[in-house]
């Protein structure tokens, strides 16, 4: 059996971090922060790690390699994983061109989850995190649009294998994750 890759991908306050979560605690599975090139890169440079620092390099390694980079630069530690696990999860899968990538490599052994919430509820629940709250309703906006606009998130959202509806309970989002992992591990 090939390796299955698990790519969980939703705007921000969508609930994307928890269902990663959830996964690695309860499923034990390898998980590839793709956003850890950024800091391999920025230790690799001597540099501090700091938010103008971390843009600064996402900006310069998506110049380099172009949008599909953080999705190239993942594919050595995927390999490497592969050997010893059957499914691993990848977190922070952005672009549209980084969806392309891992699908064209893995085809049907990559799957998508989408987590999706309205914006009402999205900005609420940024507005009350702890880490990097939002302060604004138009920071919020200017976040998303950043997002779907400039690194094309919205095509690897719309072209999920799976969307969770994420619009109330944690119990009732583990009972919803439980499902499409059933899934998955049965095709």
């Amino acid at each position: 059996m090939k390796t299955k890759l698990i790519a969980v991908v939703g705007l921000p306050g969508s609930g994307k971090t928890e269902t990663i979560e959830y996964l690695k605690e309860k499923y034990n599975w390898p998980n590839i922060y793709l956003g850890e090139a950024t800091f391999d890169r920025l230790k690799s440079e001597g540099l501090e790690i700091t938010q103008p620092n971390e843009k600064m390099m996402r900006e310069k390694i998506r110049q380099e390699l172009g949008m599909a980079a953080y999705a190239i630069l993942a594919m050595e530690k995927i390999e490497k994983k592969s050997v010893n696990h059957d499914i691993i999860t990848l977190e922070s899968l952005y672009s549209w061109e980084e969806y392309i990538t891992l699908k064209e490599k893995y085809n049907d052994n990559f799957q998508v989850i989408a987590v999706y919430a309205s914006p009402k509820i999205r900005e609420e629940r940024l507005k009350t995190r702890n880490l990097r709250p939002l302060k604004t309703t138009e920071e919020f906006i200017d976040r998303d649009y950043s997002q779907i606009i400039n690194l094309k998130q919205a095509g690897p959202i719309a072209r999920a294998d799976y969307t969770i509806i994420n619009e109330s309970s944690l119990d009732d989002l583990h009972q919803v994750i439980d499902k499409i992992i059933s899934k998955i591990i049965a095709n």
